[in-house]
């Protein structure tokens, strides 16, 4: 079942969904001051991926409330290498202060070594970085531009199976972007002919131990623009599921997605051999060449995140509502993570 939500707040009295399910628009208003668990169940973050066919950047700035964190990382597709560098606070405590929509606000991140700035202005949006030492002792700077290109989005209200916790989720696919990064001396260009823009804005009230698999693209094709949502892993989706085509600036509501990935005879993934990305119905039916394993795993004691943001290229098709897309060696990312926080 895929129901579509309605206009109105977020939250009950009770500091429940008020309706989950889905839409192409925040029609939902989330007021932090109506939560009601825990506020150490508090989860918050704005992350943008850039990318084309040779380079991708990430950004992320999240305040879990026990802890905020902000993440800048580097990848060369062509070389088979990145780097993640981060900064780590203690007891943010939602002082981050995060914007309750995706359509206004700015964030900072600052400390001694660490500036990444986040700007929202009306469709457009900027990033700004500044680290004295990134890696190996030298600085990066960076400076990126994005623009809105289609009005549709996917939006998702998911409630867990415990009282007065949830996600409100919604991912911005296919914004163009340009900027560039300077690293080591080598400046390193994008350009918005090939580079496009996902934003994944998340406010919610979690359980301790979750896995998620995601996955996002946002490409060109023939001058037409092409991407996707797809995930799951996490929550009660019977009313709604995060999948979504983007085509030609319009959003297409998908079924149910499985990532297989491959494993060995110990059950252990083999992240860097070709996973395949399919739905019961047929509507998507993708493979995923991996390229390079983005690992990244945090540990503070009882608080740790696993992380396999793994990039690669897709090839395969997805239909949808008499639309068939072809993809063919687009460039992104499909992850699974295990989080204890």
């Amino acid at each position: 079942m895929q129901k579509e939500l309605k206009n109105g707040p977020l939250l009950d009295d009770e500091g429940n969904l008020s309706e989950a399910g889905f839409s192409y628009r925040m029609v939902k208003q989330y007021d932090r001051s109506k939560i009601k668990a825990k506020k150490s169940r508090v989860k918050e973050w704005d992350y943008y991926y850039i990318g084309n066919n040779k380079h991708g950047i990430a950004f992320t700035i999240a305040d879990n409330y026990l802890y905020g964190l902000a993440s800048v990382s580097l990848l060369d597709f062509e070389k088979k290498t990145y780097i993640t560098r981060s900064s780590i606070k203690f007891l943010t405590k939602s002082k981050t202060n995060f914007p309750s929509d995706s359509s206004i606000g700015d964030i900072t991140w600052q400390d001694k070594n660490y500036f990444l700035h986040f700007v929202n202005e009306n469709k457009r949006r900027t990033i700004d970085v500044s680290i004295k030492n990134y890696y190996e002792h030298s600085p990066l700077n960076a400076h990126f531009e994005l623009e809105e290109l289609m009005d549709d989005s996917m939006v998702i209200a998911t409630p867990f199976h415990k009282k007065a916790h949830f996600y409100y989720n919604e991912k911005k696919n296919c914004m163009k972007a340009m900027g560039y990064y300077i690293f080591k001396d080598l400046k390193v260009e994008f350009n918005s002919s090939d580079t496009r823009g996902i934003l994944d804005w998340g406010r919610g009230v979690w359980t301790y131990k979750n896995t998620w698999y995601w996955s996002g693209l946002s490409t060109i094709d023939n001058g037409m623009e092409i991407g996707f949502n797809l995930g799951y892993g996490f929550g009660d989706t019977q009313n709604a599921t995060e999948n979504m085509l983007f085509y030609d600036k319009k959003a297409y509501k998908l079924n149910d997605v499985e990532f297989i990935i491959p494993k060995d005879g110990k059950g252990n993934y083999k992240y860097l051999e070709p996973w395949q990305i399919k739905s019961k119905d047929n509507q998507i039916d993708l493979t995923f060449t991996p390229i390079l394993d983005r690992f990244d795993n945090t540990n503070l004691l009882i608080l740790k995140s696993l992380q396999h943001q793994v990039f690669g290229k897709f090839n395969g098709k997805i239909c949808v509502d008499g639309i068939e897309v072809e993809i063919k060696d687009a460039i992104s990312f499909a992850e699974r993570v295990t989080n204890y926080w």
